[in-house]
């Protein structure tokens, strides 16, 4: 990746930082409202639930901003932290601050246990990449 891509990237995540600093959702849409009507206790239940998620969600991209800028500074930005492989270009314009190329994210959202199985143990010789998932094989 040239430096000038790495610099465009850089901007894009520092004004991905600057926009959820100023969008930063707060506690106050997590309080847990009390009523005597059951179906409006469901429906504060609900907006709660999805305030929730909504904080957790920032929270993530927040995180891998944060990890993508780390990531460039110490020159590993768009390689894949889980098999080393190139990040297509096309992926990173979309999702500057993804740690995995595509057939790694496919298999995380397949299964957190089996991926991180295969991501974490250096006995794993080599990973195949079938039907977008990765399937681990020991070596012979």
């Amino acid at each position: 990746m040239t430096r000038t891509n790495l610099a465009g990237f850089a901007e894009v995540l520092r004004a991905k930082q600057i926009e959820l600093s100023r969008s930063g959702r707060s506690l106050d849409s997590i309080v847990i409202e009390r009523s005597a009507d059951v179906l409006e206790e469901a429906q504060y239940k609900s907006a709660r639930e999805l305030a929730i998620a909504g904080l957790n969600r920032e929270a993530s991209v927040r995180r891998g901003v944060a990890m993508a800028l780390a990531r460039i500074q110490n020159g590993t930005f768009g390689s894949c932290v889980c098999c080393g492989g190139e990040i297509s270009q096309r992926r990173l314009d979309a999702v500057p601050w993804t740690p995995f190329c595509i057939r790694c994210q496919e298999a995380a959202d397949l299964g957190e246990r089996v991926f991180s199985e295969v991501s974490s143990n250096p006995s794993w010789a080599r990973r195949d990449h079938l039907a977008g998932a990765h399937f681990a094989v020991m070596s012979a």
